[in-house]
């Protein structure tokens, strides 16, 4: 039997490389999406689309079945992935902004992860991996929504993996730096959304946010593309024994390093520098 995988958010970016290589690689890939025209490419490139909606438990239940009902209750893999950034200083993040980027980064996955664990303690194996992100180890300035829902993440799935010893179902941690994708876009839309720049004390950095996130070309020479991300899930769907966490791109190694040799005060003042 083909492994079967099920991966969230899979419009652009990460999600739909994966898929796709993945479906080429012979995994029955049941790849989740929102907009009409995201599934039907998903259809198109082998993949099993799944309308699935991270930020509402019916949609998410829903999709759920509907992967069950064409496995025969099966689910190897669970690659949870959908995610975005919202940005601005905290000072100038509104609550229900805040709200909106869990809903979508963690209370989504946890709805999801709880269902597919019961799922997976009855076949007696599966597989978990988390797409958090170097964002998940460090703090950088107006970022906040996206870090704390990225921490919370990573303390939610080590916390699980300590649950899971002995019931055959591994969790990792999938730790990106900068990557080639359609999430800069994503983020300038929310930015526009919740952050009143006019009436803020950091309007002068936020014109250089806006630059930023609106530019065609936003990589540096760090940045990789999704296929560096793939290599890790590749390596952790081969492995007996993976491990908790898979660090990707430069930034990721280099700062996981430095969170546990240097000082705060030097670490601060190398993280300022990223605004």
């Amino acid at each position: 039997m083909r492994p079967i995988i099920l991966i969230t958010g899979c419009s652009t970016g990460i999600g739909l490389y994966c898929a796709k290589q993945l479906a080429q690689a012979g995994y029955q890939v049941f790849a989740t999406a929102r907009k009409p025209d995201d599934l039907n490419q998903l259809a198109q490139l082998g993949c099993h689309p799944v309308y699935m909606d991270m930020t509402k438990e019916d949609s998410i239940t829903q999709g759920l079945e509907q992967v069950l009902a064409a496995t025969h209750g099966r689910i190897d893999i669970l690659f949870n992935n959908a995610a975005y950034g919202q940005p601005g200083a905290v000072e100038d993040l509104p609550t229900s902004a805040l709200r909106q980027q869990f809903e979508t980064n963690l209370f989504g996955w946890h709805t999801l992860t709880r269902a597919v664990i019961h799922v997976m303690r009855q076949q007696g194996q599966g597989k978990i991996i988390q797409n958090s992100s170097v964002l998940g180890l460090v703090a950088m300035p107006y970022r906040g929504a996206y870090i704390a829902s990225k921490f919370a993440l990573e303390g939610l799935t080590d916390t699980l993996r300590l649950e899971l010893r002995g019931s055959n179902i591994s969790i990792s941690l999938i730790e990106p730096g900068p990557i080639t994708s359609q999430f800069r876009a994503t983020a300038l839309a929310a930015f526009k959304q919740h952050i009143d720049i006019e009436k803020s004390v950091h309007a002068p950095t936020y014109q250089q946010t806006l630059q930023r996130l609106g530019a065609s070309k936003g990589e540096n020479r760090f940045t990789l593309g999704p296929d560096a991300v793939y290599k890790a899930l590749i390596s952790i769907i081969n492995s007996k024994q993976p491990k908790a966490r898979y660090y990707v791109t430069t930034p990721t190694s280099v700062f996981a390093i430095f969170k546990r040799i240097l000082p705060h005060s030097w670490l601060d003042f190398l993280l300022s520098k990223s605004a």
